[in-house]
């Protein structure tokens, strides 16, 4: 099998790429404290308010686990959830969040 040649400037060229793609930091994520999202993870659904990261964790206050969004564009645009769970105080892994929503409605307080 052939060897590919890679000239020593270009290798440490794709050396820094991967360096700089490997600085990805948690406290780039802080903005998002204060503010309320509806977050889908990789299996499941939170709504709630960010109150502090830990790390590679958000910590969420009047959290709700949404069973049942309903139709999406209502859920967002509305406040509309057709099974959502009201939990309090939720911890979710942000490597496990595939998108966030804003969420400009009142937190669920009560069991749908």
């Amino acid at each position: 099998m052939p060897k590919l040649e890679i000239p020593a400037e270009m290798l440490e060229e794709v050396k820094k790429l991967i360096e700089e793609k490997k600085d990805f930091s948690y406290e780039n994520l802080d903005d998002f404290i204060g503010k309320s999202f509806f977050i889908r993870t990789v299996t499941y659904h939170l709504v709630g308010k960010i109150e502090k990261r830990l790390g590679k964790f958000f910590q969420l206050s009047n959290a709700s686990w949404v069973a049942d969004s309903g139709r999406f564009m209502q859920a967002i645009k509305d406040g509309t959830l057709d099974e959502v769970e009201p939990v309090g105080v939720a911890i979710v892994n942000i490597d496990s969040i595939t998108d966030m929503f804003p969420w400009d409605h009142k937190l669920p307080d009560s069991q749908k």
